[in-house]
């Protein structure tokens, strides 16, 4: 699995964990989702993204 493809899949895994939190524990959880965007968003104008740096680490290619 390619660094890019483990960032989309735990940013998607991350945005439908958050939305359960929010309906079935506290609304408060949808800032989890919103977190979430916006770092996606930064990392589209940036191109930095702590989540690909963790998984170049953990020695994805």
């Amino acid at each position: 699995m390619t660094v890019g493809n483990a960032v989309t899949a735990m940013a998607g895994s991350m945005v439908l964990i958050s939305l359960a939190l929010t309906y079935y524990v506290n609304s408060n959880f949808v800032w989890l989702t919103v977190f979430v965007g916006v770092n996606l968003l930064q990392s589209s104008f940036t191109g930095f993204c702590p989540a690909a740096n963790i998984f170049k680490k953990l020695g994805f290619k």
